[in-house]
Parts: structure tokens; C-alpha cells; sequence
């Protein structure tokens, strides 16, 4: 029996990994079944065929997840974001500029897209804009993912789309944040400098016990994957802290309704 450090070792990759692989989060690739069988000395060919042929089947199964239908338009990084929220139990989140992707209307979610110029074609933006409504299907059903989301104020000032779009979206906010499975609190500006301003981050959990977070943290290179305990435990410290400096969730909704009248066209 090898431990969750002996195992990380074996396949060169952190111990997260591993933990989202004994709970199914993940499909084992050869390359890292061939390693665990090396590192457990399995010499049975019959098993090892066995074993090969489920891998095969498992990650058959994981590329054709919905979103893969979508691969012209998504990067990778994205398409794993969107395996692991599909499985995921809750995702805290911060956000500096923008309102999380799940609580976004059809139109702010175009307009960001057109901003972003990475998509050049009404095609590209329609698949986009899909996408994103398709993930927002998990906060639905009989086990919804549950969402706590600390905006920065300027995600409610900044107007994305043109005052009418930005005015529905915040009032959408408040509709979501009225969900048993959302939470939205504000950090205001009054509150000053705080550590989590440097940029958006989401903490993704997950249903199984023992199972690691994993965190999907933006910097000014791209988004970069984090799942070592000690970068994770200071992503989880980040969001404490700011959802301890954040208004509470009823004076959240008063400063996002106000805000919501401020958009007039």
C-alpha cells in the first residue's frame, strides 16, 4: 500500500492530483497507470491489459463531456476548469472587475466576450455565450453547486455592455443571491488596501470526504491551475479574509440595489 506522498512521487505530479483521481474527479492517462503499476509491482499481464482497456474507456467518456463540443472555441485551460466545476460541490470565489461567470446575464456575458477580443466572429461569440449558460445549469437541480462569491464594489461600477445591461445584470445579482446556494457579499472601497486586490481567484470544493480544493488563480502571464496544500491553504486564507472585510449578505444586497438605480439609461 502506498501513501498519497509515495503515489504523488510515483507519478510525478502533487498529491491533489492524486486525491482527484481516487475520487473519480479525473481519468487516469496511461502514462500514469503504467506508473502506478511500475510503483506497485504489479506483474499480472491479464490485469494490466484489464486496467489499460477501462483507462481507455474512462477518458473516451471524459472527452465527450458537453463542453467538448465547444472545443473551437475554449481554451484548455477552460475545458478543465469546466470537468472539474461539473463535479464540483461549491467554488468560492473573488473577483476585482467582473460578476462571477455563473451569475452572469446572456448580454453582460456577450459583452465581455466582444471586449475580450478572443473571439472574432458572431459564431465564435454565439458558442461562447452557450457555454456559459450551460454551466450556470449547476446552480440548479437537486444537488445545486453552492456559490460564495466577494465582488470588489467596482465589479458593480463598472459598466459592461451600456448602462441597461449593466442595470439587469446587477439586478439578476440580487435575484441569484436570494438562493439558498448563493452567497454575494460586497467589499467596498472604504475598506481600503486587502490582500486578495492583486487579482481573481476561484477555490473549487468537492463532495467527496478528503477530498483536496483545488484553486484557479489569474496573474498577469494567464491563469495557472494550484493544487499543492500550502498554495491552496493561502488561497483559502485570502477568501476568509475577505469575506470577513466584505459587507454582510443583507447590506451586500442594499449597496448592490442602490447601485442597480445608479445605472439609468
Amino acid at each position: 500500500m502506498l501513501t498519497t506522498a509515495q503515489a504523488a512521487e510515483a507519478l510525478d505530479c502533487t498529491k491533489g492530483k492524486i486525491s482527484r483521481i481516487e475520487n473519480g474527479r479525473v481519468a487516469v492517462r496511461l502514462p500514469d497507470l503504467t506508473a502506478m503499476l511500475h510503483a506497485f509491482e504489479v506483474s499480472d499481464q491479464e490485469l494490466c491489459d484489464r486496467l489499460g482497456a477501462l483507462a481507455r474507456k474512462a477518458n473516451r467518456r471524459r472527452r465527450e463531456g458537453w463542453w467538448n463540443q465547444y472545443g473551437s472555441v475554449l481554451a484548455d485551460t477552460y475545458r478543465d476548469y469546466i470537468a472539474l466545476e461539473a463535479m464540483a460541490g461549491s467554488i468560492r470565489t473573488f473577483q476585482a472587475q467582473l460578476v462571477p461567470g455563473l451569475l452572469q446575464t446572456p448580454e453582460y456575458i456577450r459583452a465581455v466576450t466582444v471586449a475580450s477580443r478572443q473571439w472574432e466572429t458572431a459564431d465564435e461569440i454565439d458558442k461562447f455565450v452557450q457555454v456559459r449558460l450551460a454551466r450556470q445549469e449547476r446552480l440548479a437541480g437537486e444537488q445545486p453547486l453552492h456559490v460564495w462569491a466577494v465582488l470588489s464594489e467596482a465589479v458593480l461600477l463598472q459598466q459592461v455592455g451600456g448602462a441597461e445591461v449593466m442595470k439587469a445584470q446587477l439586478e439578476h445579482l440580487l435575484a441569484s443571491s436570494e438562493n439558498p446556494n448563493v452567497t454575494v457579499q460586497v467589499l467596498p472601497f472604504s475598506r481600503g488596501a486587502h490582500a486578495s486586490m492583486f487579482g481573481p481567484y476561484v477555490v473549487l470544493g468537492f463532495p467527496e470526504e478528503g477530498a483536496l480544493d483545488v484553486v484557479l488563480a489569474d496573474n498577469p502571464s494567464g491563469s495557472m491551475w494550484l493544487e499543492r496544500e500550502e498554495d491552496v491553504s493561502r488561497y483559502q486564507d485570502l477568501f476568509d479574509a475577505a469575506r470577513t472585510s466584505a459587507l454582510s449578505p443583507t447590506e451586500s444586497r442594499a449597496v448592490i440595489h442602490r447601485r442597480a438605480k445608479e445605472h439609468t439609461t
